[in-house]
């Protein structure tokens, strides 16, 4: 005599792929997971002897549902920015002081987060004299592009 896997063990074995494949091929979409719920929804359905034709539907309505309820988010926080700000990003807009007059055609020396750096003040700023507490706008290679804090660079006196 032929055994006939039940319904709900297919649903279940459907599942399972699903989810298997979503981890071994990462899309992004977030499709996998979604569609695993579903057909875990189906298996439960089809354990309580609903007819085939009832399991698809619950399978494609949860289907649906999920997917249009959680995938925006699930996008939302594939597609966030880094919390924490490295390299480069790290430091603009951090205050510094000026250690060695900075002009646009001789580059400076500031004093950046404990360290001395190369620097150009923002084109058209004129130069920034030394003790001048500056802001970062630009890191451009290894040179900070400053524009002085609170006004003109030549009447600022601001110590540390």
């Amino acid at each position: 005599m032929r055994s006939v896997m039940p319904d709900w063990a297919i649903w279940l074995i459907v599942a399972i792929v699903l989810a298997l494949g979503e981890l071994a091929i990462f899309t992004g979409f977030i499709l996998g997971p979604m569609a695993a719920a579903a057909a875990l929804t189906a298996a439960v359905v089809a354990g309580f002897g609903a007819e085939t034709e009832v399991q698809l539907g619950v399978f494609s309505v949860s289907s649906a549902i999920m997917i249009a309820a959680l995938r925006p988010i699930a996008k939302r926080h594939l597609t966030a920015p880094p919390e924490i700000l490295t390299n480069a990003q790290a430091l603009l807009g951090k205050r510094a002081r000026v250690l060695e007059t900075v002009a646009e055609d001789a580059p400076g020396l500031i004093r950046l987060e404990n360290e001395n750096w190369t620097a150009r003040p923002v084109p058209g700023s004129g130069p920034i004299k030394p003790e001048i507490h500056v802001r970062v706008v630009e890191i451009a290679g290894a040179t900070a592009i400053v524009e002085p804090l609170g006004g003109n660079s030549e009447s600022e006196g601001e110590t540390s």
